[in-house]
């Protein structure tokens, strides 16, 4: 059968731009569908945070997706399920946030993708799915009708009511909160005073505390990282299903403030105003086939500042398995992989996210001294940083058969290279996407095997202060999938490089 691309897209959100960038890093050309005709305005996620921003670094973004907000950096703290937990007392926090809208953000990677040579076809619906042991056909409605494209392998990153997984046949089960969030960022009128704790005075309803506020009708927070700026939420439990494409308004935000406080606060201009609900679910397997998977198709978390963070690592761990596949040298179990990380990876973002369900669901004393007792280990810095790991995302620790080095499985850490006269670092050696062997102790042992898979993988030699180890082999999606340390340590290096890279491409032969 005809195939007219190697990979479809569908769905031009975040995750789906930054897979589509990723696989042309990787040399594959994939066509993206996106079903709006045009990309969205309404306001949605605000802002990055956890592991994807580190990983933004290694691809040489992190400056573009910066110079993009002229939001203040917000303070090395987070809300976790009703509790404030503040992570200044680190040397060095685990978790780090950029404000960015949504939109912006999708405009950035729609910009970047395209600069690569990705086609995305905006307007154009997925309509049917079919798939056979080589090809999968896709039947779309586009704005001069209906028609159909064939490829190697789909995947749906069309979010949380996604077609793809449904025309797959891929379970998606867990649980809907009643829970209606509603946040916004407002100026601070002049009839409203602010204190030097952060309460608020106003007029008719007295001191407002700093923070969050239960009453059995919800929960209202309220806080300030710029002056003369607050942040609000509310939050209530609802038996109406909200469009998330209709905007939130000013005059349903002060209807839910008088409804948990009982009385209204002034409030000046918004500068964003967003509703959202809660689910927590998890597809049973993120690979049918040659039908995947990643972003809000394949999970959903019941906590804010989460979602974009998963998904695009997702995809991140995606793209370079699809394009070993296709390009022949990796064979497509090299995919089951894609779903045994990362599956576990959304697991282990569940069971913290589901925790905070409980936290912050419970109104009775019990939960009052949960949430306290929480607060005062959250002083400490071990379980600190413990859980702020946890939200990053950056505990996580895949698993690598025949890798026992404790380096193995996680995010290479960017080290400071020094190669002969130059200076470079990780970070850099990880902005084409290809897989590094990175040898820290001149071991030609080491060096010779890889050798065998040298038009895959990049061989670097450098020296580093405090090494981790005397050598990383480094997967293109930053993770460690090999690391020795001391004399007879090259065992297992040859298995990691087929595992990860298929195997090494016959020598040439003189003539």
């Amino acid at each position: 059968m005809r195939v007219d691309t190697d990979v479809i897209i569908v769905g031009a959100g975040p995750a789906g731009l930054m897979l589509a960038s990723e696989l042309q890093l990787a040399g594959v050309r994939p066509v993206v569908l996106e079903r709006a005709p045009q990309p969205r305005n309404v306001p949605k996620a605000h802002g990055l945070s956890g592991q994807i921003l580190q990983l933004l670094s290694y691809r040489g973004l992190l400056e573009r997706v910066t110079g993009a907000t002229t939001d203040p950096i917000p303070a090395p703290q987070f809300p976790y399920g009703g509790v404030q937990v503040s992570l200044t007392h680190l040397a060095d926090p685990p978790l780090d946030a950029l404000p960015l809208p949504q939109a912006r953000l999708e405009h950035l990677l729609a910009e970047h993708a395209g600069d690569l040579g990705a086609e995305i076809r905006r307007g154009h619906e997925v309509t049917g799915i079919g798939q056979d042991d080589s090809t999968v056909t896709v039947d779309v409605q586009g704005p001069d009708g209906a028609y159909q494209l064939t490829a190697r392998y789909v995947i749906g990153c069309d979010g949380a009511r996604s077609r793809v997984r449904d025309l797959a046949g891929i379970p998606f089960p867990g649980t809907t909160y009643p829970e209606v969030n509603r946040v916004a960022q407002v100026t601070v009128p002049d009839s409203v005073t602010m204190l030097d704790n952060g309460d608020l005075e106003v007029p008719g309803l007295g001191r407002v505390a700093a923070g969050f506020t239960r009453t059995e009708r919800g929960v209202f927070a309220v806080g300030s990282l710029t002056p003369g700026v607050l942040f609000l939420q509310t939050t209530e439990d609802e038996s109406v299903e909200y469009d998330d494409d209709k905007p939130m308004t000013m005059d349903e935000l002060h209807a839910s403030i008088r409804r948990i406080l009982g009385g209204d606060i002034p409030l000046g201009e918004p500068q964003r105003l967003s509703r959202y609900t809660f689910q927590a679910r998890q597809a049973e397997r993120y690979r049918d086939g040659r039908i995947l998977l990643a972003g809000d198709a394949a999970h959903l978390f019941p906590a804010t500042g989460i979602a974009m963070n998963v998904g695009m690592l997702d995809t991140v761990n995606l793209a370079w398995k699809l394009a070993a596949v296709l390009d022949g040298g990796a064979p497509d179990s090299l995919l089951d992989t894609y779903h045994t990380e990362r599956h576990y990876a959304g697991a282990r973002m569940m069971q913290q996210t589901q925790a905070q369900v409980a936290l912050r669901r419970s109104y009775d004393p019990a939960a009052e001294a949960l949430r306290a007792v929480l607060q005062e280990l959250l002083a400490d810095e071990q379980p600190a940083h413990r859980l702020a790991s946890m939200v990053a995302g950056t505990d996580v620790r895949y698993p690598m058969p025949g890798a026992e080095h404790a380096l193995a499985g996680t995010f290479a850490p960017d080290l400071t290279l020094r190669t002969g006269e130059s200076v470079t670092s990780v970070a850099e050696l990880m902005h084409t996407a290809r897989p590094v062997f990175l040898d820290l102790a001149d071991r030609s042992d080491l060096r010779e095997i890889v050798r065998e898979w040298d038009s895959r993988v990049e061989i670097v030699t450098a020296d580093a202060d405090d090494r981790p180890a005397d050598a990383l082999l480094i997967r293109p999606d930053a993770h460690i999938a090999w690391a020795a340390t001391g004399d007879g340590s090259a065992e297992g290096l040859r298995e990691a490089l087929l595992s990860w890279f298929g195997a090494p491409e016959p020598a040439a032969t003189a003539v």
